[in-house]
């Protein structure tokens, strides 16, 4: 069983994913940095680490292998076991366990598990498409030193005929400006009354036209009657699925059956893996959807999870 490329699978979507009775690993987003000593640029990213302290089962892992595998929740359930045995084993040997794009673990000499998280991915979904990259370093040169130098040795110094040139360029400068200014303030008496003659144009159109519709007469000789509609709008990015599918027929079926049970149920698309996704409800908060999804389990379906998708 590919456990590295199950976990890697669902820490695109999920900040937590949870090898039961062994520990999480868990991701959160960091903004884009830079290293000043390499002239590195790196993009957004997610940042994975490793606590041994979360180990209950939420069930995520194994109805994704459920789904993949289309085995039963409890055979992936039992799957995940073996491997869980496996991975303890190995560490207490003093292995290094790689999980393949994610990071490494290692046992301490008091029984802790270490973990390396590793670089080869970016998890962040939004940062699709950007690499690091390296940028040198800009060098700007100071020049005024050099001219301050020049001055002082009168290497730029003004001779009586560049100071009454200079002179005259100021004060052509100021009729430049003048003009400029003239100008502007034109432009904008030829606007503003453009805009006055195009309101009143507005005004008598929009007249002309309320006059047209209280003068119209609508006759209906045989008036439909009136049939008042009221549809749930399914919103929200938190979705509770209760079954992917090969067969789009099967899908259909399990929708059918759950909107008979009272489900606001609907179709949200096809997953990666071609399978028709069926889910029981979606909500607006991951509270309203972790309390129902605990519902549900205890009631209906063990394998029902908790999907984190925004779907139009």
């Amino acid at each position: 069983m590919q456990l590295s490329q199950y976990i890697s699978d669902l820490l695109y979507r999920y900040e937590c994913v949870t090898l039961p009775n062994f520990g999480a690993f868990l991701s959160h987003p960091i903004s884009a940095r830079i290293n000043e000593a390499t002239s590195d640029f790196y993009p957004p990213q997610k940042q994975l680490s490793f606590n041994a302290q979360l180990q209950s089962n939420d069930g995520l892992l194994a109805s994704y292998i459920s789904d993949v595998e289309n085995i039963s929740f409890e055979n992936a359930t039992s799957k995940i076991e073996n491997q869980v045995s496996q991975l303890k084993s190995r560490l207490e040997k003093g292995d290094t366990v790689e999980f393949k794009h994610i990071g490494e673990l290692t046992a301490s000499e008091e029984g802790k598990i270490l973990f390396v998280p590793a670089e080869s991915l970016n998890y962040m979904t939004e940062s699709f498409g950007l690499a690091s990259f390296v940028s040198p370093s800009v060098e700007r040169h100071a020049h005024q030193a050099v001219v301050q130098k020049l001055e002082a040795t009168g290497a730029i110094a003004l001779t009586p005929k560049r100071r009454k040139s200079a002179l005259y360029m100021k004060y052509a400068a100021i009729a430049v400006l003048a003009l400029g200014l003239g100008g502007s303030i034109g432009s904008n008496l030829y606007l503003s009354q453009i805009e006055q003659q195009n309101n009143v144009a507005l005004d008598t159109a929009n007249a002309t036209l309320d006059t047209k519709i209280q003068e119209a007469t609508f006759v209906i000789d045989n008036p439909l009657p009136a049939v008042m509609v009221s549809l749930k709008k399914q919103s929200g990015n938190f979705h509770i699925v209760a079954g992917a599918f090969r067969v789009k027929e099967n899908s259909e079926k399990k929708l059918k059956q759950l909107k008979s049970l009272g489900y606001s149920a609907r179709l949200i698309g096809v997953n990666r893996y071609g399978l028709h996704q069926v889910v029981y409800e979606s909500f607006e908060t991951r509270k309203d959807a972790e309390k129902a999804l605990f519902k549900i389990r205890k009631a209906e379906n063990r394998a029902a999870w908790l999907l984190i998708k925004d779907i139009p």
